[in-house]
């Protein structure tokens, strides 16, 4: 004897071998024993064999019209046979009845399973929409094929244009545009990226970049809503100085701020002026809000995302002519030895006399300006001579200052590689498509006006840094260990020694308008200004708040997502100026195994060719085929420029790290480095 039953929601017939009241032992053609319960048998029968039942069952069911089997079909629940009889003939064949249970079981969206074999009408409205469905579903089955035909072919459809971004970065994968490419790629055997290429889907290799940045980091777009800068309420006193800021022309948040006072009396007492957006946003607030949703502003050659809104920045930014709320940190110098004698934190209002912009300024300020009262260029900007004495007191501060940190850092600082300026020739601070000019100018790291706002910063954050431990103060701190290879800065509540600057605490507090951990340490230091020895208890953060650890992971993230995407337009906008000005071969010095930096400009590049040659050796390139959308471009070596005879150029190990993360021009912590510490890139 042989039965069909249904095992897991699928038919199968066998051979039975032996049979108990509730239960059978059944052999299948595929000489598997299986146990199959009583309720599950449906059909009993003795011929034919099990595999030509299921096929003369399957062609009954395959001949039995759906509608006129719903019509014949009692409203009540009903069995498979009882229909099979009604529809068929009261002496309907087994293979009958098998054909219609199939049938039945198939078109769940007419006949409901109530049970083993037992089925329910489903109301027409339905089954009307279940039918609308399946049209739907068959529709959209042909119109993927349809796109992923044209994809083949080359060809880009309008649809899967408009989808293109979500598509390549944060994909539905049950949408049709999707299903249509990966299809396409399955067929033609090519990756999805390079199949979009090919098709025309990626006009501007930069929007394809910044697309990704926007989806992955601001899906909602990178505008604000209408929002009020909260104003300051504090009766701040006026202080008695004249300061004056030193940024990028670029710069709308402009944070920072310098001045001096006592020159010629034994004792100067150097004021950094910090913009005080934290006497006026609170945490929780609607500003804090925005801040904490961004936590950086992000830099791009030619461009930037603000951490807050314009009308925000510009009412505490430090803008000459104005009396700005500040968080003032005065540090007293014995003039002739520069040592530190004391220091004080004030919350006032500071005069700003100046913003000076160091690209306009730099061929002026110079070594020998600063230290020869007598020399003097021709030409030289308005405010300069009046500053001069300032300025030379603070560039020989920087220097003893970095003197000192050296000592404890157990290694000097020393700049031998440049920093590259990006400017867009076309775009004037609209957001770039990809198409604009881009000029690259050197600017040789730790120049005068670098050295002085990097030293003066690294001053406030550590002397803050210190401050805020010894008042029981939670900070946020940046910390490391040791210069040893492969121990890298680390994030925490706590004061800890920063090897990488020579400091023993470090705390960033200096760009408020610009990282959001700096807002918060601002929150904190304002606390320890206003309370002394209680600020503890009223500090909006205290010892080990989860508020403090959840800031920090979150900035951690974006930080170095919003780094990772600067580095990457960087390198985008060197290879383009590659290409607009035709350099097919530069000069570079070989670095790593079979990787190269260029002499003139910011590009690491792997080579083919370096093999033997040792590390510093100079050679000529030969650029290969560049790829704006992976950031790719190989060369070949087809000379080498320096005497191969004699010993290697000596190390020039200046702290930074030489492991080049990724396609990126720069791979240098630029906020880390002292000769800009505390003073973001230039926008």
């Amino acid at each position: 004897m042989f039965v069909l039953f249904e095992e897991a929601g699928k038919f199968m017939a066998g051979r039975v071998l032996s049979e108990a009241e509730a239960s059978a032992q059944v052999e299948l053609d595929s000489g598997k024993r299986v146990k199959v319960k009583g309720a599950h048998i449906l059909i009993k029968f003795d011929k034919p064999t099990p595999a030509e039942f299921v096929a003369a069952a399957q062609a009954q069911a395959a001949g039995i019209e759906l509608d006129m089997a719903y019509e014949f079909a009692p409203d009540e629940e009903f069995g498979f046979a009882d229909l099979a009889k009604d529809y068929f003939s009261a002496q309907a064949s087994q293979a009958e009845q098998a054909g219609m249970l199939f049938k039945l079981f198939d078109t769940p969206h007419y006949f409901r399973r109530a049970g083993k074999g037992r089925f329910k009408k489903a109301p027409a409205d339905i089954i009307a929409q279940a039918l609308a469905a399946i049209e739907k579903k068959r529709l959209q089955a042909e119109q993927i094929i349809q796109w992923a035909q044209e994809l083949a072919a080359g060809r880009c459809p309008p649809s899967i244009q408009d989808h293109l971004y979500k598509i390549l970065f944060k994909p539905d994968k049950n949408a049709p545009e999707y299903k249509a490419v990966v299809e396409a790629s399955r067929a033609t055997h090519i990756a999805p990226l390079e199949l979009l290429q090919k098709a025309g889907a990626i006009a501007s290799p930069y929007l394809f970049h910044w697309k990704r940045f926007l989806l992955e980091n601001f899906p909602k777009g990178t505008g604000f809503p209408t929002i009020a800068a909260p104003a300051i309420a504090d009766e701040l006193p006026v202080a008695a100085v004249q300061a004056f800021s030193i940024d990028d022309s670029q710069t709308t948040e402009i944070d920072d701020a310098l001045s001096v006072q006592g020159l010629g009396t034994g004792t100067v007492t150097v004021g950094i002026h910090i913009a005080a957006p934290g006497l006026a946003v609170q945490p929780g607030s609607p500003v804090d809000a925005l801040g904490r949703a961004r936590l950086s502003t992000v830099y791009m050659p030619g461009y930037k995302v603000t951490m807050l809104p314009d009308e925000v920045v510009q009412t505490y930014t430090l803008m000459a002519g104005r009396d700005c709320p500040s968080v003032s940190l005065y540090v007293t110098f014995n003039e002739p030895t520069l040592d530190i004698t004391g220091s004080q934190t004030k919350l006032e209002r500071v005069p700003i006399a100046h913003n000076l912009r160091h690209d306009q300024l730099d061929g002026v300020v110079t070594d020998a300006w600063l230290q020869d009262a007598h020399y003097e260029p021709a030409n030289t900007p308005a405010p300069l001579p009046t500053l001069r004495s300032e300025m030379s007191f603070l560039y020989r501060l920087a220097n003893n200052l970095k003197a000192k940190r050296e000592i404890v850092r157990g290694k000097p600082e020393t700049f031998n590689r440049p920093d590259y300026n990006f400017r867009l020739v076309e775009n004037q601070g609209r957001e770039p498509d990809g198409s604009e000019t881009v000029q690259i100018s050197i600017r040789q790291r730790g120049a005068p006006l670098d050295l002085i706002v990097a030293e003066a910063m690294i001053l406030a954050n550590s002397t803050w840094g210190s401050w805020l431990a010894e008042m029981g103060v939670p900070g946020i701190y940046r910390s490391q260990a040791s210069l040893a290879p492969g121990v890298k800065v680390r994030m925490g509540t706590k004061a800890a020694p920063h090897a990488g600057i020579g400091v023993k605490a470090y705390a960033w507090a200096t760009s408020p308008l610009r990282r959001y951990t700096d807002l918060v340490n601002q929150w904190q230091i304002i606390a320890c200004a206003r309370h002394g020895n209680t600020a503890a208890l009223v500090a909006p953060f205290k010892p080990k708040d989860a508020e403090l650890f959840a800031i920090i992971s979150s900035f951690d993230a974006a930080y170095s997502a919003y780094n990772g995407y600067q580095g990457a337009m960087e390198r985008f906008w060197t290879l383009r100026y590659a290409q607009q000005h035709g350099i097919t071969e530069l000069t570079a010095s070989l670095f790593k195994d079979g990787m190269v930096r260029a002499d003139d400009i910011p590009l690491v590049l792997p080579v083919l060719g370096a093999q033997g040659l040792p590390r510093h050796a100079k050679v000529r390139v030969k650029l290969g085929t560049m790829d704006l959308i992976s950031l790719d471009v190989q060369g070949t070596v087809l000379e080498r420029l320096d005497a191969p005879a004699g010993v290697d150029s000596p190390d020039d190990d200046d702290g930074q790290d030489d492991d080049v993360a990724g396609p990126i021009a720069i791979a240098v912590d630029v906020n880390e480095a002292p000769a800009t510490e505390g003073d973001n890139p230039a926008p």
